[in-house]
């Protein structure tokens, strides 16, 4: 059995979704022990398989990294022996996700009511672009236009003026899985309480709206939208890059005490005079000038004679890293999130670990992304198919196992 020894170890989870969204919140799930067997359409499987170059000896990096840690299995669920095979799988099952079209689910005759017959107890989690609810619950939804609808992109980018940028990770399909595995693990405790199932419910489009907190708070206090910053923040100053003599770092100088330290390191006494910047509601007023002079300052030194003088005086400062400079990052291994698993063709291969750790009970990842169809058989006999039942299924189509 799968399953890594975390607090939710013995939790039986079906994963019907395909690309992120939904994977995100099947490989949270799993990261903290419970047994996820994704199941893959026939044919050809989670479209993310296809998404090459890049790859690791032919298999798709994205696939290894949104799956690791999960069983795999192929069922054709427009194939009615197929269906029943999902039914079977469903019936013990204590969570399914899925992140279809609104109907798409109901079509096939695996719709929440559908399945709350079979098993009272299951948790149906869906993830989809707007939730299923809403005006716009019968639209498809991908990242980028989650992040335009939700505000994202308007707050987004270098400043007024320029074009709408989005976020350079897909942060809606990321925070819509981690949403959608909060509920299940808030539902689940509903479960182990009363026995009761239920539909959890979550959207790319709400996972955007939960961004913006901070300029949704200035928004709803004021009437004005804010826009773009750079790397500024919209509440305090000085927090944001600057440039030194040969990179960039970060400089979180959010309260006055902080902004006075910083000023002693910089060697800028005149500033704490400057009626500009006594306070931070006036930084925030002048936050151009106060950018462009300690912009000045920063370019005379390198990154690190920087970040040794701020962390001395005590302001959180950092490095602006590249994604493999954070992959090597000291930090980045002794907490445990990049480790290494065994993939049944590629072997050894890197992937992102588990960022929530437990001291009772620890989550890992155990296992590399599965082939297609590579536990088909293992997963059901567990289920109590048969080795003819098992062929004869094969046989029609039905199932696909990789011997």
């Amino acid at each position: 059995m799968a399953g890594s020894g975390g607090p939710l170890t013995g939790v039986k989870v079906i994963e019907l979704a395909h690309i992120m969204a939904g994977p995100v919140c099947g490989l949270m799930l799993a990261d903290m022990g419970a047994d996820v067997i994704k199941v893959e359409k026939i044919p050809g499987g989670d479209d993310t398989r296809r998404f090459l170059p890049p790859g690791v000896k032919g298999e798709s990096a994205a696939f290894l990294m949104m799956n690791r840690n999960k069983r795999g299995v192929a069922i054709d669920l427009k194939n009615e022996a197929g269906k029943d095979v999902l039914k079977r799988l469903l019936k013990t099952a204590d969570v399914v996700t899925e992140n279809y079209r609104a109907d798409t689910m109901d079509k096939l005759g695996l719709g929440y009511e559908a399945l709350k017959r079979i098993n009272p107890g299951l948790i149906y989690c869906t993830i989809s672009g707007f939730g299923r609810t809403g005006p716009y619950a019968q639209r498809g939804g991908f990242d980028l236009i989650a992040q335009g609808m939700s505000g994202l992109m308007s707050i987004t980018g270098e400043g007024p003026g320029r074009p709408p940028v989005k976020v350079g990770a897909p942060v809606t399909d990321i925070t819509a899985g981690i949403l959608g595995a909060m509920g299940v693990a808030a539902a689940y405790a509903h479960k182990l309480k009363t026995g009761e199932g239920q539909m959890v419910d979550t959207s790319l489009f709400e996972a955007g709206i939960v961004h913006t907190y901070w300029q949704s708070a200035i928004g709803l206090a004021t009437g004005e939208p804010p826009g773009p910053m750079g790397s500024a923040h919209p509440l305090n100053a000085p927090y944001q890059a600057f440039q030194t003599r040969d990179g960039w770092i970060t400089v979180g100088a959010a309260n006055q005490k902080n902004w006075l330290r910083t000023l002693e390191i910089l060697d800028a006494p005149e500033l704490a005079r400057d009626p500009r910047f006594k306070d931070n509601a006036d930084r925030m007023v002048h936050l151009q000038e106060l950018a462009a002079l300690l912009g000045k300052i920063f370019v005379r030194h390198s990154s690190a004679d920087w970040l040794g003088r701020l962390e001395k005086v005590g302001v959180p400062a950092g490095p602006v890293l590249n994604v493999n400079e954070m992959h090597r990052d000291s930090h980045t291994l002794a907490r445990g999130m990049v480790v290494e698993v065994e993939h049944a063709r590629v072997g050894a291969v890197k992937t992102i670990g588990l960022p929530v750790k437990f001291s009772e009970t620890p989550g890992k990842v155990a296992r590399g992304a599965p082939l297609y169809g590579q536990h088909t058989r293992e997963v059901l006999a567990e289920y109590g198919f048969g080795s003819d039942e098992i062929a004869a299924l094969i046989k029609k189509g039905a199932v696909v196992a990789a011997d």
